[in-house]
Order: structure tokens, then sequence, then C-alpha cells
């Protein structure tokens, strides 16, 4: 029996006892050119048949969760709420994201990807549709914390799900692809979003908030159910790889769990992800970049609102404008990442900038264009420093304690998710400016920017071999 029919295992793939046993030879002769050439066509073909799609479904995913955001400057004065109210409901999301994202990701190990992504995505999607009927501050906050339930699983999912397919050599590209499609959603449905805002207030009765939920909440359930027969668990259930090409990616992936075990600190049982030290250091790391991140993502809208304009669709149209710069820059900072091996300044470098862009924001009180050169630059310093981020805990975590390690990480970073909306409504209520707010914002990127090159200091597992370009 071939290596591509002799994994069972929904999730994964599964090692030899030697380097290389039971896996056939890569096509194309001795010659390391043409073993290279192959391997690089491989990866291409693995990388266009998944990355895009699973690019379509994060945008989808993060639409969902930050639109929020947009119905806010209608929502909030139909419901009555401050804006203490609207960051608590905006944040408590995370609060269920929490709670279930572990048991969520370890699910998907058992389960495999298409079973599993697949429904999440159908069930958020219905959840999102059903904030329409939020009547006041508990009905949105239910909402809003069952939306984190059902999403939870997603992304740590889909990071998960690629160490199935890339090592890490080719990770930071593979995840900076996927990643990108954060501020690409924030291109893509600001403009949608400020439209819907203009011109659907009293469409059908419903209010123009309302008809936002519905027209970006169908999508993902439409998608999900694509999901169910679209995606496949591993290169040994992909029809679409022939033996060769499976046997490679699996020969690759084999060689690099040897690797790990030979520079040592690797850790692969459940267990090990939680007696990790710098599991939980990346935890703070990431916790520190995400503070930043929803700060942007949740005021936004509000933040432009108070400095250039009030019409919704100008504001749709400005919020673009940050990520699509960061989707521009992402992909090339993490391309550098892995043609150097590279990764601590690069996560770094990324966190400072956006320190000291929300610094800038807070000293100087900017309005118009300033300001929105300044959160462009947070939002560009945030993606690309989020992207590399990621490479970090694959580095040394292997098998259940990957998928458990990885989703910890995701889920206490984004409890931020929860602090950063809360503590912004509190500022703006008690100050009447976001001033105070933009130095919160700086200090916790600063912090995450130290953290990260404390911890990976001198510290080779951190690294990469530089890929081939």
């Amino acid at each position: 029996m071939s290596a591509k029919h002799s994994d069972e295992r929904r999730g994964g793939y599964a090692p030899q006892s030697d380097a290389g046993a039971g896996f056939a030879a890569e096509p194309g002769g001795s010659g390391t050119g043409a073993i290279g050439a192959f391997e690089k066509a491989v990866y291409s073909k693995v990388t266009w048949r998944l990355i895009p799609y699973l690019f379509v479904c994060y945008i989808l995913a993060y639409v969902d969760r930050v639109n929020i955001g947009f119905a806010k400057l209608q929502m909030q004065q139909d419901l009555g709420m401050s804006d203490t109210v609207y960051g608590i409901g905006a944040g408590i999301f995370f609060v269920g994201y929490f709670l279930f994202e572990v048991p969520a990701n370890v699910m998907l190990q058992r389960l495999g990807a298409r079973r599993w992504l697949g429904p999440i995505m159908i069930a958020w999607g219905i959840v999102s549709c059903c904030t329409i009927f939020a009547r006041g501050a508990a009905s949105f906050y239910a909402l809003r914390f069952i939306l984190g339930v059902v999403e939870c699983g997603f992304f740590p999912g889909v990071i998960f799900y690629l160490t199935f397919w890339f090592t890490r050599k080719q990770r930071a590209r593979a995840m900076a692809m996927l990643i990108s499609a954060n501020p690409l959603s924030g291109v893509l449905a600001g403009p949608v979003s400020g439209a819907i805002l203009a011109h659907m207030t009293g469409v059908s009765g419903l209010r123009a908030w309302q008809w936002l939920f519905i027209m970006e909440g169908i999508p993902s359930v439409l998608a999900g159910i694509v999901t169910l027969r679209y995606l496949v668990d591993n290169p040994s259930k992909a029809s679409w790889l022939n033996d060769s090409e499976s046997n490679l990616l699996l020969k690759r992936l084999h060689e690099e769990e040897v690797a790990k075990k030979a520079e040592g600190h690797s850790y692969h049982s459940l267990a090990d992800a939680f007696r990790s030290r710098r599991v939980w250091w990346l935890c703070a790391v990431f916790f520190g970049f995400q503070m930043g991140n929803y700060g942007l993502w949740f005021w936004l809208p509000q933040i432009l609102q108070d400095t250039l304009t009030k019409d919704p669709w100008l504001i749709g149209l400005f919020s673009a404008i940050p990520w699509g710069a960061s989707a521009l820059c992402m992909i090339p900072w993490a391309h550098h990442s892995d043609v150097t091996g590279e990764r601590r300044w690069h996560v770094a470098l990324g966190a400072g900038a956006a320190a000291l862009a929300f610094g800038l924001s807070g000293l100087g009180g900017a309005s118009g264009t300033a300001a929105l050169i300044l959160v462009t630059l947070a939002a560009v310093g945030i993606m690309c420093g989020q992207t590399v981020f990621w490479t970090l805990p694959i580095n040394i975590l292997s098998g259940a304690a990957a998928a458990a390690g990885i989703a910890w990480i995701n889920s206490v970073g984004n409890l931020a998710g929860y602090l950063s909306p809360f503590l912004i409504g509190h500022i703006r209520d008690t100050t009447g400016s976001m001033a105070i707010a933009q130095f919160v914002l700086a200090g916790s990127m600063f912090g995450a920017s130290a953290l990260a090159l404390l911890i990976t200091h001198g510290r080779k597992r951190f690294q990469a071999q530089p890929a081939v370009a």
C-alpha cells in the first residue's frame, strides 16, 4: 500500500521510525536541481489549492467578527447603548472564544478539517444574522458571546491545518497569504458596510445595521456548505495529489519532526503545551498584538467619524486604506522572513512601528490626513509582525501539543479582544477623548515588541533555515 493511502488518521501524518522510511523517492532523478524543481511545483500546487479558499473563508470570519464596528454607527443610538456597553459587547465575543477554543482545536485533530470547519462556518453565519434581534445590552452581550463560542475553532484550526501541509520553511509565507485576509476583509467590508448603512434603512421595515448583519452573515453559511466537500484532511487523502507528490509532502513533514527532536525543546503531548513557559510567554506577546489589533478594528470607524467625515459611505472607503496598505506589506515582509530565516526582528519591528504610531496619535491629537497616516502605520506594523509571529510556536510544538498550544496562545491573546474595546469605550465615556486610549495601545505594542526580543534571544529553535526564494 502506498504512503498516500496508509495514513488512516483524521489529521496530520503518521511518523515513521526512521527518517525517510516508508516514503517513495521524489521523481526527477538524482540531481538536486530536478528534485528542487519538483518540490517547488508540489508546494505551489498545494498553495493554490488551499490558500485561496481558506483566504476567502477567513475574510468571511473576520467580517462577521468585526462588522459590529460599522453597525455601531447606527445601532448604538437605536438601542440606547453607551460606549462602555458597546465595548463590552464587542469584546465579550472573546470570552466565549477563550472558553471553548482549545477543545475546539483538539476536535479538529480528531474529526478532520472538512467535518469540523464546515459546520463551524455555518453556525457562525447563522448567529451573526441573528444579531438583528438584539434589543438591548443583555441580548447584545448574549449574541456576541455565542458568536465567539461558535467561531472559536476556525482560525487556530486553520493554522493547525497548515501544519499538515507545510514545513516551517514555507509556513511564514503561507500564513501571510492566509492572514492577509485579515486586512483585506477591512478593504472589502469597509465600503460594503458603508454602502449598506447609507442605503438600506427602511427596506422591508429593517434598519440598515440589521441588513448589514444579514447580508454579511449569509455568505458564511454558504461557504460552510462548500467546505464540507472541498477540503481534505491531509496529503494522504488528497485525490488531487498523485502518490509522488503526497509522498514528498509526508516525507518533508516527517523530516521536520526528526529535526525538532534533534534540536531539543520540542513539545508533543497535550500537557506539554500548558507546561511550557515559552508557550505562556508567547501568549503574552500575542496579547499585546491583539490589544492594538482589536483597538483598531472595533474603533476605526468611530475614529474616522471623529476626525475625517460623518458620511457612512466615506467612512467605509477611508477605513479600507489602513487595511489595504497592510495587505500589500504583509506578504513581502513574511517572504523576507522566510528567505532570510530571521523571525524575532520581523516580529519585534512590526510591533514597535505600531507602538510608535499609537504613541504619536496620543501625543499630537492627530486629525484629518495625519490621523489616517498614523492609523495606517499602526495597522501595517500589527499585521506584519503578527504574521511572522505564528511561525514561533510551530517551531517548538508538534502533534497534540501544537493543536492545544496554538489554540491556547490564540485564546489567551484574544482576551485582549475583550479588554481593548472595553477599555477604549470606558476611557471615551470618562474623558470624551481617544488620547489616553492611544497611549494604552502604544504601551501594549511596545511590550509585545520587547518581549518578543527577550524570549527569542539566542534561541536557534526560533529561527528557520532560509527557504528557497
